[in-house]
């Protein structure tokens, strides 16, 4: 009987592999303003050049998604150049290396698109090419616009190298021809320059244009070049007048600190007086332009002889002294007849004016600092107002709880204090913060009184022999 062989094992399963799990590398990205330089030049020689200065834009952080970190890149540094020109852009991009990290790689092409748009050009040597082939861009889109101020205006004083022959200041309505196709290559100069502006509407016809160009005499044809320029918009006011506001205003950083700005806003306040508009406000200002719109119109006041009564009396009533002792202030505001004589003559709104006064009156004490203890109290009702409200110096409501026969929660009654003085309730809440609000009242005191110091000190120095 033959033995039976039994079958070799079959192998068992090989043991698994253990898989590696691979992490991306932690990007901790670079913020935009840290890699990103711009520079505004106004011929090819410029690009490049060490000897122009790069210009700060606003917060360009904000022009990238998320937390405005660009990643991705070792060694990242973007010079973009714009022509002054024809408004084209070219951004020069270099870089060390690229890390595909947890964060991935910012499209940079797209990211300066959304700034640049069409302005962006995809070459150096295109770019540099438009100075040639663009150079007379400003002087066509122009070309139909109206010219409404030649030369330098009364109220300013431009500190540059600039003839005053060579300055015009055109009004173009944003639906005529070639005023769109400007404003959109101004657009990325906006953006970067005017802190939480956007595009206006380029189809809506109350949109205007001031533009303040330079004319630079060529061997052919005058050079034009955008200085800065204003977006103005006109709406109706019951029952037949028109309202100016100044929505956009930009002077171009080569341009900035010698005048300009004042220079155009003394265009826009003729245009406003000659057209007869109602009044002219400004949206959302920023603090250096409110500073320089309120130096101008101080020094319009200053020569309005109409409201000289008005600034006389509101003097004499601070100057008898004591004022910080006393309870309850006199209004230092002008009044009524003389807010609507300065609206009607000089187009300065209400709100403005509110703010001027403060300085008329201080500019109008001699001596100053025998009155600024009574000149600051005067101030710290104005701005405690400006917080609490219109009637915070009015007599004060309050609720008092009161025994009752009917539902308590429904029951309470109504008295108004006298002089503002809050009855002697265990029912009135104190408010626990009154030290910090004090403090923080105190703050803002301050800080008004040194911006109206500022503006006095500027139009004293520039029109010394002015008296109120």
């Amino acid at each position: 009987m033959a033995q039976k062989h039994q079958s070799a094992a079959a192998p068992g399963p090989e043991p698994k592999k253990r898989r590696r799990v691979g992490f991306s590398p932690a990007d901790a990205g670079v913020e935009a303003n840290e890699c990103i330089k711009i520079y505004l030049v106004s011929s090819k020689e410029e690009v490049g050049s060490p000897d122009v200065s790069c210009v700060t834009p606003v917060d360009l952080n904000d022009f990238f998604d998320g937390d405005g970190k660009i990643y991705g890149y070792q060694g990242l540094k973007i010079s973009v150049w714009i022509n002054s020109i024809s408004l084209h852009s070219y951004a020069d991009i270099t870089f060390q290396s690229t890390t595909n990290g947890d964060k991935g790689i910012t499209d940079l092409k797209s990211a300066l698109q959304n700034i640049f748009a069409e302005t962006i050009v995809d070459s150096k040597d295109e770019f540099l090419q438009t100075f040639s082939t663009e150079k007379d861009f400003i002087r066509n889109m122009v070309s139909n616009g109206e010219v409404i101020h030649s030369g330098v205006t009364d109220g300013s004083s431009i500190n540059a190298q600039v003839a005053p022959s060579d300055l015009q200041v055109l009004r173009m309505e944003i639906v005529s021809p070639n005023a769109g196709l400007l404003y959109s290559r101004l657009v990325p100069l906006v953006l970067l320059f005017v802190d939480g502006s956007n595009p206006i509407d380029v189809t809506d016809p109350d949109w205007h244009l001031y533009l303040l160009i330079q004319k630079k005499e060529d061997k052919e044809e005058p050079l034009y070049q955008i200085v800065g320029f204003t977006a103005i918009y006109k709406f109706y006011r019951y029952p037949d007048r028109l309202r100016m506001r100044l929505s956009q205003i930009l002077v171009l950083p080569s341009f900035q600190g010698k005048g300009f700005g004042s220079y155009l806003m003394e265009v826009v306040n003729k245009m406003a007086v000659a057209e007869n508009v109602y009044d002219l406000t400004v949206e959302e200002p920023s603090e250096k332009f409110q500073h320089i719109r309120t130096c101008i119109d101080i020094n319009r006041l200053r020569s309005f002889d109409t409201i000289k009564p008005a600034i006389d009396s509101a003097v004499a009533t601070l100057t008898k002294g004591k004022l910080s002792k006393k309870a309850q202030l006199p209004r230092f505001t002008p009044p009524s007849d003389a807010i609507e004589k300065v609206r009607e003559a000089l187009k300065i709104n209400k709100k403005q004016l509110l703010k001027c006064w403060e300085i008329l009156i201080y500019l109008a004490l001699d001596p100053v600092d025998k009155y600024m203890e009574d000149y600051t109290s005067v101030i710290t009702s104005h701005v405690r107002t400006d917080i609490l409200g219109k009637d915070v110096e009015a007599p004060k409501k309050q609720v008092v709880d009161v025994p009752t026969e009917f539902e308590a929660e429904a029951s309470f009654v109504v008295f108004k204090s006298v002089n503002g003085e809050e009855g002697n309730s265990n029912n009135v809440q104190v408010d626990e913060n009154k030290p910090d609000q004090e403090q923080q009242l105190k703050q803002l005191v301050e800080e008004r009184i040194r911006e109206i110091k500022l503006v006095a000190e500027k139009v004293s120095r520039t029109c010394p022999k002015v008296s109120i």
